[in-house]
């Protein structure tokens, strides 16, 4: 093989398992709360950055949303994304699908208007600039109520012809998805996608849930679906897709060391798995480091790589056309390497 790095980044892929607000990097947080005035609870960039080690996933998010306070503008979403996209263009990202969650914003008293037009005009910005198409996904927070998640959903709705899915992410453990079954009734409903966080800290029957209840059509995480040998093979005999996040889940403390991750295990039992970024400036990679990480700790080797590229096209919900141009072309650059 080439340099794995080099191999990795020219290698065409999508990217399914992103939080916009998890991209912001500790240069823009400081820059935009420059530009809007707003104090922020860090001396400097390098405070920011000392702060990003964490214990569990609630030690995150607390920094996460303090660090989201800097957002107010449409300039500052549309800053935000455009940062996103250079750098996933330059990791060979060819189409990536969003999460964005308005909640955070809408209850800072930030309109849903100002919100998704910022992203929306980063993400147009980024397929003029780069010729990277992007997908948008509006994730419920599951540690709000039902209520709240139908009310921002009924916000969406002038918007519903430019967002691709619905999503649930936050605090996992003790938000089962069937606390939000009626409100992702309503979204399919309406034409969207599901998607769900389910399977990272919670444990496999948060899967069952999301599959059964909430009737996803891919599966955030996933790792602990790996514990039940029953859903294991319902995942891979449904071709169900995983988004998973190698540097997220160590970061987090899924896993104890990149060593025991389970992404090898997961394509060895027939799993449509990919691999993603979640939340790259707090996680310390972008999906390429992603990549790079999971092949030196499990020994991935080129047909491996090749595949988890392959499954991100086929899981992306793109037309099936344009899934087949991508996977043509990855094949065709995988031949020529």
């Amino acid at each position: 093989m080439t340099n794995l790095t080099s191999f990795v980044q020219g290698l065409p892929k999508a990217e399914l398992h992103l939080h916009i607000e998890g991209s912001l990097e500790p240069e823009l947080m400081f820059a935009l709360a420059e530009r809007n005035k707003v104090s922020i609870p860090f001396a400097s960039v390098e405070d920011v950055r000392a702060a990003y080690d964490f214990s569990n996933l609630q030690d995150f998010l607390d920094i996460y949303y303090a660090g989201a306070n800097v957002l107010r503008t449409e300039a500052d979403f549309c800053d935000l994304a455009t940062a996103y996209f250079d750098r996933a263009a330059a990791d060979g990202v060819r189409h990536s699908e969003i999460f964005f969650d308005p909640q955070t914003h809408t209850d800072r008293g930030i309109p849903f208007q100002v919100v998704a037009d910022g992203l929306l005009a980063g993400m147009a910005e980024a397929e003029a600039k780069h010729g990277l198409t992007s997908k948008l996904i509006l994730c419920f927070l599951r540690h709000l109520d039902e209520d709240a998640a139908f009310e921002t959903l009924k916000a969406a709705e002038p918007w519903l012809d430019r967002i691709e899915g619905v999503g649930l992410d936050s605090s996992e453990v003790g938000h089962p998805p069937s606390k939000f079954a009626r409100v992702f009734e309503a979204a399919r409903g309406m034409g969207l996608k599901a998607v769900a966080h389910a399977g990272e800290e919670g444990p496999p029957e948060y899967v069952w849930e999301a599959l059964d209840l909430l009737h996803i059509d891919r599966l955030d995480h996933g790792n602990r679906a790996l514990e039940d040998a029953k859903l294991t093979e319902r995942l891979a005999q449904s071709g169900m897709t995983l988004t998973v996040c190698p540097l997220s889940n160590l970061k987090l403390c899924v896993i104890p060391d990149m060593a025991a991750h389970p992404i090898d295990r997961m394509l060895k039992a027939g799993l449509r798995a990919t691999i993603n970024s979640d939340d790259p400036a707090y996680f310390g990679g972008y999906v390429v480091d992603n990549y790079v990480a999971a092949a030196q700790a499990r020994g991935l080797d080129r047909d491996d790589l090749v595949t988890l590229a392959r499954n991100s096209f086929l899981g992306s919900f793109l037309p099936p056309a344009e899934i087949a141009g991508h996977v043509a072309r990855l094949d065709a650059w995988a031949a020529a390497n």
